[in-house]
């Protein structure tokens, strides 16, 4: 009985191909799986296929760092074995170490150079403010305002000329 068993397991593998394996789970519950390398009935050659099931999640709701960055390298094939816990979570604290570290560097950075400042070792930096685009004629200059201006009290009917008019006027 086992040879048949054998026989219609290997007809199974030979015309569906290998099922899926499951490799290992992380903290938050995701499933990774893999389908080993194999090869079809006309001989062509299907390689390695490495996939995550979500917890909770639709293909379309995944956001980066949702799935530990180990896991991660490993579902790209920039890593040849499975992450493990302790791995995932040495490189957990390691990473919360270092932004400590880069805080704590920040705020002494933040306190020398309110020092240096107040010393008068080093200039404070110029906070310019310049609206508008390079493109415009009053780039860096005071914009022109946005409210019209009236001349309803000194208006003449017919005096107003473009400018540069006058000159052609005049000859």
């Amino acid at each position: 009985m086992s040879a048949a068993w054998r026989a219609l397991r290997a007809l199974r593998l030979r015309l569906l191909g290998p099922g899926k394996e499951l490799v290992g789970t992380d903290q938050f519950g995701n499933k990774y799986f893999r389908v080993p390398q194999h090869e079809t009935r006309a001989g062509q050659i299907i390689p390695e296929r490495r996939f995550v099931e979500a917890v909770n999640r639709q293909a379309y709701q995944y956001e980066m760092g949702d799935f530990p960055i180990e896991w991660e390298a490993w579902i790209r094939k920039k890593r040849k074995d499975p992450p493990t816990i302790e791995e995932i979570l040495r490189n957990e604290n390691y990473r919360e170490e270092m932004k400590q570290k880069i805080k704590d560097v920040a705020e002494k950075d933040k306190l020398l150079q309110a020092k240096e400042y107040k010393e008068g070792l080093v200039a404070e930096p110029v906070h310019t403010q310049i609206k508008g685009h390079a493109s415009a004629p009053y780039y860096g200059k005071k914009e022109p305002s946005q409210d019209p201006t009236s001349t309803a009290s000194t208006f003449q009917p017919g005096s107003w000329m473009p400018p540069g008019s006058e000159s052609s006027h005049n000859k």
